[in-house]
C-alpha cells in the first residue's frame, strides 16, 4: 500500500432498524397486496423510532443457484477472496481488499468536475464533486446505513457501483407469455416465459442481509452481468390507464432463482390472478438486488413490460369462437370484436393455426 494512501475516518453511530422481508411470492388472491397490512419499525438518523408499512410479499430463504447460469468468484471481474470477506479491515493491512485505505491509483479524478464547463445544456444542474471517490458521502446524509438491509424509512448505501459491462453486453429481455394485448382465463394456472439476454441469470444473494451491500460483479469469461430478475404484476383500471401506479401495491412479485433455460426463465402463477387488466414487468438486477448498471446513458430497455386482461369469460368465448370460425380468419377478426380478436390472434399464435398472426 502506498503511504501517500488516503486513511478512511469510520465513524459508527448505534441504530435502531427493521429490514423488509424478502421480496417474492405472490399476494392473496382477489386483492392487489397492500402497503398498509402491516407495521415494521424503521431507523432514522436521529436514532429515535419510526414505523413504516411493508408490502405483502411473503418472505422466502435465498440459496445460492446451482443452474448453468451461476457464476462463482473465480471467474467474476474484482472478486473478492474468503480472506477478503471474512479479515477485519485495518488501516496497515497489506491486502487492499480489507484495508481502511483508499489506494490513490482508484481516484477517480473526474469527479473534480461538476459537469458545467463551455455552454451547459438548458436546465443542466451541477454535479456533486469529490477529491477521494465520497467515500465518506453517507456522513452528510440524514440517514442510516443500508448495511445490507432493506430500510423502509431510506438510507445511505456506501458500496460502490463496481464493474461496468461493455456496450455490446447490455441486458435486455421480452416476454413471450403472456404477450402483449393477451387476453387469459382468470383465476387459472398460467406460465410466465421471459427471453433474456446478456445478463447470467440464476445468481442471487440472501435479500435479507446482503441488499445493495456488494457491487455489481461481471462474468471475466462472458463479460456480462451476473445476477438475476424478476417479474411483477400490477391491477390496472383498465388497459387506458395513464395515471401512475403505486410501486408498494402489486398483485404478484417473484424473484426467479432459477438460471434461464435456452434463455428463457419462467414463473409458474399457481391459480392464475382475477378478473381485471394487468400490467407484467420485469426487473432485471445484479446479484446483490441492484437494478443492473450499464455503459452509456442512450440506450434501449433493460427490462420489458406486457399489459394483459384477465377474464372469467375467456375460456368460454374462446371454446365457442374455435367452434365456428378459423384461427385468425378475417370472420374472426371483424365479427368477434376487439376482445375477441385479441383471443384469436393468441390463439394462432400458440397452436399454429391457419393464419399469419405475427
Amino acid at each position: 500500500m502506498k503511504t501517500s494512501s488516503i486513511l478512511l475516518g469510520l465513524t459508527f453511530a448505534a441504530v435502531s432498524v427493521s429490514a423488509a422481508p424478502r421480496f417474492g411470492g405472490q399476494a392473496a388472491k382477489g386483492t392487489a397486496a397492500t402497503a398498509s397490512n402491516s407495521t415494521a419499525a424503521a431507523a432514522t438518523a436521529s436514532n429515535s423510532t419510526a414505523t413504516a408499512t411493508t408490502n405483502n410479499a411473503s418472505a422466502g430463504t435465498a440459496a445460492a443457484s446451482t443452474g448453468s447460469g451461476a457464476a462463482t468468484d473465480a471467474t467474476s471481474v474484482g472478486a473478492l477472496s474468503t480472506t477478503d470477506i471474512t479479515t477485519n479491515a485495518t488501516a496497515d493491512s497489506t491486502d487492499a481488499q480489507s484495508s481502511l485505505l483508499l489506494d490513490p491509483s482508484v481516484i477517480a479524478t473526474g469527479f473534480l468536475q461538476n459537469g458545467q464547463s463551455g455552454t451547459p445544456e438548458a436546465g443542466q444542474v451541477a454535479s456533486l464533486t469529490s477529491n477521494n471517490n465520497f467515500i465518506n458521502y453517507c456522513l452528510t446524509q440524514n440517514v442510516p446505513i443500508t448495511n445490507g438491509l432493506q430500510l423502509l424509512g431510506g438510507s445511505c448505501n456506501p458500496a460502490p457501483i463496481g464493474t461496468i459491462p461493455a456496450v455490446t453486453e447490455m441486458p435486455s429481455a421480452k416476454f413471450s407469455n403472456p404477450a402483449n394485448g393477451d387476453t387469459i382465463p382468470a383465476n387459472t394456472d398460467f406460465t410466465i416465459t421471459m427471453n433474456v439476454n446478456n445478463l447470467i441469470t440464476g445468481n442471487f444473494v440472501n435479500a435479507d442481509e446482503s441488499y445493495f451491500a456488494a457491487p455489481q460483479q461481471v462474468d471475466a469469461t462472458s463479460g456480462q452481468i451476473i445476477g438475476h430478475t424478476h417479474v411483477v404484476m400490477e391491477l390496472l383500471s383498465d388497459l387506458g390507464q395513464t395515471t401512475p401506479t403505486n410501486p408498494q401495491v402489486f398483485a404478484f412479485f417473484k424473484g426467479v432463482d432459477a438460471a434461464a433455460v435456452n434463455g428463457a426463465v419462467t414463473v409458474d402463477v399457481t391459480s392464475g390472478v382475477p378478473d381485471g387488466a394487468y400490467r407484467l414487468c420485469s426487473i432485471n438486477s445484479s446479484s446483490n438486488h441492484q437494478p443492473v448498471i450499464v455503459a452509456v446513458a442512450q440506450h434501449g430497455a433493460l427490462d420489458d413490460c406486457v399489459y394483459f386482461t384477465a377474464s372469467g369469460d375467456a375460456a368460454a368465448n374462446t371454446t365457442a369462437q374455435q367452434a365456428t370460425e378459423p384461427c385468425c380468419s378475417t370472420a374472426a377478426v371483424t365479427t368477434a370484436g376487439e376482445s375477441g380478436s385479441t383471443r384469436a390472434w393468441s390463439r394462432c399464435r400458440t397452436t399454429g393455426g391457419d393464419g399469419d398472426c405475427n
